[in-house]
Order: C-alpha cells, then sequence, then structure tokens
C-alpha cells in the first residue's frame, strides 16, 4: 500500500464571480453544502486519510478564510499562503505561490471548489504508488477540464474547457476532480520547474491541468488515474452547480470533524 501524504496544498485564492451574489460577501471555499462549507468537508477529509498539514493559498476574502479555518483544523496545522494578485492570475500562479510546501514532500494538491465524501481521498492515497489523478466518467452535469485513460489506466491527454462527451470521439473522456497526489520527486524534478517556468514567461493566467498537460505531452509525468466515478462528488463554480451538489449529498454526508467546526462556530 502506498503512504499517504501527510501534507496538502490547497487552492483557494479564486473570486468566485460564477456564484455570484452568493460570493459577494463570502469567498467560494466557504460556501455551504447543507450548510458545511466546501473548506470545512476538505480540511475533515484529509485529516481522516492522515493529513497533517494543510498549506492554504488565499487571496479573495482572505480574512474571512483565516478567521474561518484558524491555524488547527481538527487535526490538521493550516498555513497560508496570500496571492496578492489573485484577480488577475491562473491556478498555476496560486500553486507556485505554495511552492515551497510542495518541495517539503509527498503531497495532496486539491482545487477549494470541490465538495467530496471522504472516500474520494482513501482512493487517490490508496491508488498504486506514484503521481495519481482522481477522475470520474465525463457526464452531461460536467464542464471544464478532462482527460482520455490509456489502457494501462494512464492519463495520456489532458482537454481544457471540455462540456459533454459528444458523439464520434474515438475514447471516452473522464473528468478530473482536481484533486492529485504527487511524489516529492516528481514535484521536485517536473512539477516546481514547469511551474518556474511559467511564471518566470509571464504566463500567470494559466491553470493547473494546462502545466499537467505540457508535462505528460513531453513525457516528463506519468499520471495514474484513480477511477472515483463510484464516489460522491461535485464541483462547485455557479448556483446551478451548488444545487447538483445539494442533491448529490444529504445533509448527514459531511465528515464529523466539518459538521463539529460548524456547530462550534454556530454557538460561539
Amino acid at each position: 500500500m502506498p503512504v499517504p501524504p501527510n501534507r496538502a496544498v490547497i487552492l483557494a485564492a479564486g473570486l468566485g464571480s460564477r456564484l455570484r451574489p452568493l460570493t459577494a460577501s463570502t469567498p467560494k471555499p466557504l460556501i455551504p453544502v447543507h450548510g458545511v462549507p466546501i473548506l470545512y468537508n476538505t480540511l475533515a477529509a484529509l485529516a481522516d486519510v492522515g493529513v497533517q498539514t494543510a498549506t492554504v493559498v488565499v487571496g479573495y476574502r482572505k480574512e474571512a478564510i483565516r478567521r474561518a479555518c484558524g491555524s488547527r483544523f481538527g487535526r490538521i496545522d493550516v498555513h497560508y499562503v496570500e496571492s496578492p494578485i489573485f484577480d488577475r492570475t491562473g491556478s498555476a500562479y496560486s500553486l507556485w505561490l505554495a511552492r515551497e510546501a510542495l518541495l517539503a514532500g509527498d503531497a495532496l494538491v486539491l482545487e477549494g471548489d470541490v465538495f467530496f465524501e471522504t472516500e474520494v481521498l482513501n482512493r487517490l492515497v490508496g491508488w498504486k504508488p506514484g503521481d495519481v489523478a482522481a477522475v470520474s466518467p465525463f457526464d452531461r452535469t460536467m464542464t471544464g477540464s478532462a482527460v482520455t485513460i490509456s489502457t494501462r489506466g494512464m492519463v495520456d491527454q489532458v482537454l481544457m474547457d471540455q462540456t459533454v462527451a459528444g458523439p464520434g470521439r474515438g475514447e471516452p473522456l473522464f473528468k478530473t476532480l482536481n484533486l492529485f497526489r504527487f511524489t516529492q520527486g516528481t514535484l521536485r524534478r517536473a512539477v516546481v520547474p514547469a511551474l518556474d517556468e511559467v511564471i518566470r514567461s509571464g504566463a500567470i493566467t494559466t491553470y493547473v491541468e494546462q502545466v499537467l498537460a505540457a508535462l505528460i505531452r513531453a513525457q516528463a509525468l506519468r499520471l495514474v488515474a484513480a477511477d472515483c466515478g463510484d464516489l460522491k462528488w461535485f464541483e462547485i463554480d455557479s448556483a446551478d452547480d451548488l444545487r447538483t451538489a445539494e442533491a448529490i449529498f444529504t445533509p448527514c454526508s459531511a465528515p464529523a470533524d466539518a459538521k463539529r467546526r460548524v456547530g462550534h462556530l454556530s454557538s460561539a
């Protein structure tokens, strides 16, 4: 069995403009699903799989996230990295800001707008050794980045801005959950140098998926696909996405640590 990483990086700096007016005063990672903020669910699930340290990249409404999560969430020490130009950069810039955490050891990398059951992380960390991406068969409720998978179970290409898996496609599409596990070797050898190059070139609006796509094309990254299609998860970018997530999850679905923190804040 692979040894689970004990650290994670969570990208939580974005404006969440497609969720307005909900995000007019609340950052997207704190938008609740059945009363549980997305970021609480993420941190509690990370604690359940043994993560000890989380670095959260913040930008929009950063103080709200700091107040909500503090320096410790359950069993996890929480550190923050601030993006000063969150309103005009892509997720690759946010990940580059957290490069010190990436260089410190094996790590999970997560987008801060995905609500998922803890079993998704169990599968991600318990899959084959190496670098792993959580994926799910692409369906008509999904948009965004997608991958195709080789017969050996490896991601062989990353495709941006997908809508539905239309007829005539030669191979099935899988949606990326934007939850990844990387080894320290890959982070040091490939991912962080690629991020450095993107930022040096001035391409600050680049997305993490585009960086990974380039590394895969150059055969500098071998990314295993962990199929999570039988598990509960959803990426929340819009009000329709939020409604879909609340239809997928029940009010009692969130990890206990997340619900305890909500209760603590409610009674404070």
